[in-house]
């Protein structure tokens, strides 16, 4: 008998595993509580995967494969991946157990060291493979995602035009930045109402720990492989033809606007990477009048182009990674970040909106919590626990990457070419935040000045020595060089005073 252990971000039903039923193959599911508690997870988080996992073992039930699987609060679940092997593979006498690649290192190490005989295989997931990316930079500083993409795009023969991008342009970025007017009316897919009342009452039961909200008769994210594909359908139907254009747009009124909300179906391999590529493709080039370029490229760029990408520098570059503060960030992560009350509206709804539904779309995440924390100056570990936890699609090979490389630029440079900060004035252009909030946007001193502003030159100034010679922001010093010296000194003043009162803001 072959012991065969699949990990709950791992239900890909098409992998070559299940191709055929073999008597002599069990495969195994656990949930086990210190993988729910590492960081604390959203309960949407916790709930969907514990209710995946369940519905992805009756899946293989059903095909008539040998399925053990351990539940939160089994008797017999030690809640150690080994040793739930170990005493279950003594209990029927197994002669071998096999794995697939995990993707969080951690696990990684763990299964390398363990103490029982394992042997490894793909997950069958990715279009790259952990070392391929950096082989592709192989001798360069700066791995660029743009390099990156139109490989791939080149390899894998999409958007293209015999040897050239289709439209002309590889990238269509500068066409997908428009703001939601207050007259946009906005419709895009509707929400499932799964009924997890039996696991949220198991988690309830475990006594995890946990962040957020959820209403178990009426949990929105896809469980199984079919709504994760009828999901699919539907973005093509209702988002896809406005996807690119309004993809960077924060509305207060609309949660995640024309966003397809496919991450998580995609991150725990309910659905893989090419086929919801090659569907947004085969889409547009049916109807490219009703679907035009730029939205359809810009969504395939962020699976093709940024997913792919920002796994393979995980791979290159941990556990290295997981340390880098090239500012220096120590301030502590304001508690409101886990219960929203701030008076600064565009924090509130986007932190709001994450606890509410364990989401929030990149440019909420980049822009607004992620801007704010680097102006702040907060340290990255803080950081990386909260976004690790608060989102459903946040597993650590994503989630540090984004946050660590792109969002905090603690990696001096791997990921962006420069830090991804702002004053209030983007926030302004690209969502309804501004609109009645208890600081003005325009100001930069003043009881009612907004903090973006104040914090946006303090982190210049404090982050000179780091930053001076970045061609991409040498602008930035040029403008607070010529301010008077009178007002610069009023700024780093007023964000004294903003840091140290930031529990209060």
């Amino acid at each position: 008998m072959e012991l065969r252990l699949i990990l709950g971000d791992q239900l890909n039903i098409n992998h070559s595993w299940f191709n055929t039923v073999n008597p002599e193959v069990c495969f195994v599911l656990m949930e086990i509580k210190a993988e729910s508690e590492y960081v604390t997870h959203h309960i949407q988080k916790v709930c969907c995967f514990f209710a995946a996992m369940r519905e992805f073992a009756e899946e293989l039930r059903h095909l008539g494969h040998k399925v053990r699987y351990f539940k939160i609060n089994d008797s017999d679940n030690l809640h150690d991946f080994i040793g739930n092997l170990e005493a279950f593979s003594q209990e029927i006498k197994a002669t071998r157990i096999a794995y697939q690649y995990p993707d969080e290192f951690r696990l990684d190490q763990y299964f390398k060291s363990a103490r029982i005989s394992m042997t490894s295989v793909d997950s069958e997931h990715f279009l790259t493979k952990r070392d391929e990316l950096a082989t592709f930079f192989t001798g360069k500083k700066s791995f660029l995602m743009e390099s990156f993409y139109r490989h791939m795009r080149k390899r894998y023969r999409i958007l293209m035009d015999g040897e050239h991008p289709m439209g002309g342009q590889w990238n269509f970025d500068q066409e997908n930045r428009s703001k939601l007017h207050n007259q946009h009316r906005i419709e895009t897919t509707a929400l499932l109402e799964n009924d997890l009342h039996a696991v949220y009452d198991d988690i309830m039961q475990s006594g995890i720990k946990t962040l957020g909200t959820v209403d178990p008769n009426k949990v929105s994210w896809t469980i199984n492989r079919s709504s994760a594909l009828d999901l699919l359908q539907a973005f093509i139907d209702k988002g896809l033809a406005s996807f690119g254009t309004f993809q960077d747009a924060m509305v207060t009124d609309h949660w995640y606007v024309y966003h397809s909300r496919l991450s998580f179906a995609l991150n725990i391999k309910l659905i893989s990477p090419m086929e919801v590529i090659r569907a947004v493709e085969k889409a547009y080039l049916a109807n490219p009048i009703q679907f035009s370029l730029n939205q359809v490229e810009g969504f395939i760029r962020q699976i093709l182009g940024w997913r792919e990408y920002m796994r393979g520098i995980y791979w290159a570059k941990m556990p290295e990674f997981s340390t880098l503060n090239y500012f220096g960030n120590g301030a502590p992560l304001p508690s409101w970040f886990w219960t929203g009350k701030t008076k600064m509206r565009c924090l509130q709804h986007a932190i709001d909106q994450s606890l509410n539904h364990a989401y929030a779309h990149h440019i909420q995440r980049l822009m607004v919590t992620g801007n704010f924390a680097s102006l702040l100056g907060v340290d990255p570990d803080e950081l990386d626990r909260w976004y690790l936890g608060i989102y459903i699609d946040a597993l650590e090979w994503v989630e540090i990457t984004n946050t660590r490389g792109m969002s905090q630029f603690a990696d001096g440079g791997i990921v962006g070419t420069k830090p991804y900060v702002s004053s209030a004035a983007y926030l302004q252009k690209m969502s309804n935040y501004c609109e009645g909030c208890h600081y003005q946007y325009k100001e930069k001193l003043g009881e009612k000045a907004c903090p973006f502003n104040t914090l946006y030159w303090d982190f210049y100034d404090r982050n000179r020595s780091l930053l001076s010679n970045n061609p991409r922001i040498g602008m930035m010093y040029k403008v607070w060089d010529k301010m008077d010296h009178d007002q610069r000194v009023k700024i780093l003043e007023k964000a004294q005073q903003l840091k140290n009162n930031v529990e209060n803001l």
